[in-house]
């Protein structure tokens, strides 16, 4: 009877011996957990303020450059040039972009009402479309006209879809709840498998395009290449010197133009661009298009709005950060939004 005693008494140490054992495996492996998952969050976060670091640089080297350039801004200087910082245990990675090289998608929001019901002649992909006298039929456009062009060219020449997405986009951003003739509203949104409302109101930001009626995934990724949206602007100026060759297709359709002579005009621009945007509008192809001063308006060789994109390599610590700088009166840059995450 004592044996048998003994024999329980033995197996219940043993199981409690395993218990802890079990109990102080689990809490090391928590430890270990915990420690690894706050060496984590520290190098997110010393990623974070190198990253911020490099913004706050950014705006102290742009405005150096600024003082110097007397306003005129082109891709041979040295913001266009992506620049690395090595750090301890890590790179920065910095990248400054012309955030006018695009169309910004809020200044539809100034366009005349009475364009939004407009009809649009496609441009002939092989003759520049002029009228008989040599006027581009562009210059009676106007920025919902050149928007619709651009969509046009980037869903298959579907006239009928980009005037869809024109009036709908168009209703999507103003303030009142009354649909265009191909537009939509409320209504057409509350029907949706995950309703939403119209954003009635400036775009915050380029992802809200893909809420806009008729708008269609399988073309949306090249719309994006030459579309933006800068926050509360509803103004649209173009820097003609830092678009790129590879952006024809948007110069194509504000001028209406085909895409070749878009190329034409920014391969022959100067090599430090334009230093007076009439020397721009001088150009041959142009002065056969007699552009009217609203369009001309639509361009620019200084820019106002930068984006930098910056990428922080920190202790196996990945962080990105895209910051809207805007320069003001003085050349001094201040940061009008930032959006964190991979770009």
């Amino acid at each position: 009877m004592i044996r048998h005693q003994r024999g329980a008494a033995l197996l219940v140490v043993l199981f409690i011996v395993a218990l802890v054992s079990i109990i102080a495996t689990q809490m090391g492996v928590s430890l270990q957990l915990q420690g690894q998952r706050t060496a984590n969050i520290k190098a997110q976060n010393q990623a974070q303020w190198f990253a911020l670091g490099a913004e706050h640089y950014a705006t102290i080297a742009m405005k150096e450059m600024l003082n110097l350039s007397n306003g005129v801004i082109h891709l041979n200087q040295p913001w266009a040039e992506p620049i690395s910082f090595p750090i301890e245990n890590g790179v920065i990675t910095a990248q400054l972009e012309d955030a006018q090289a695009c169309f910004n998608i809020n200044a539809l929001i100034s366009a005349p009402t009475s364009s939004a019901t407009m009809g649009v002649t496609p441009a002939s992909s092989e003759q520049t479309p002029t009228q008989s006298n040599g006027t581009s039929t562009s210059s009676v456009g106007d920025l919902a006209q050149a928007f619709t062009e651009l969509v046009r060219r980037v869903n298959g020449n579907d006239t009928y879809n980009a005037e869809v997405v024109r009036d709908s986009l168009l209703d999507f951003i103003d303030e009142d709840t009354q649909a265009r003739q191909l537009g939509a509203e409320d209504e057409n949104y509350r029907g949706a498998a995950f309703p939403y409302l119209a954003a009635n109101r400036f775009l915050a930001d380029i992802s809200e395009l893909r809420l806009v009626n008729g708008v269609d995934i399988d073309w949306l990724p090249e719309l994006l290449k030459y579309v933006c949206v800068i926050p509360n602007q509803h103004t649209m100026t173009i820097n003609i010197n830092t678009i790129k060759e590879e952006d024809a297709l948007l110069l194509s359709a504000l001028l209406n133009i085909t895409e070749a002579d878009a190329q034409n005009l920014i391969s022959n621009r100067p090599e430090d661009g334009y230093d007076d945007i009439q020397a721009f509008f001088n150009e041959p192809l142009l002065n056969t298009l007699q552009l009217d001063p609203t369009m001309q308006a639509w361009f620019t060789i200084s820019t106002e709005y930068f984006t930098l994109r910056t990428e922080t390599q920190y202790d196996q610590s990945r962080f990105f950060l895209s910051s809207l700088l805007r320069v003001n009166n003085d050349n001094e840059l201040t940061v009008v939004h930032r959006k964190f995450g991979r770009f």
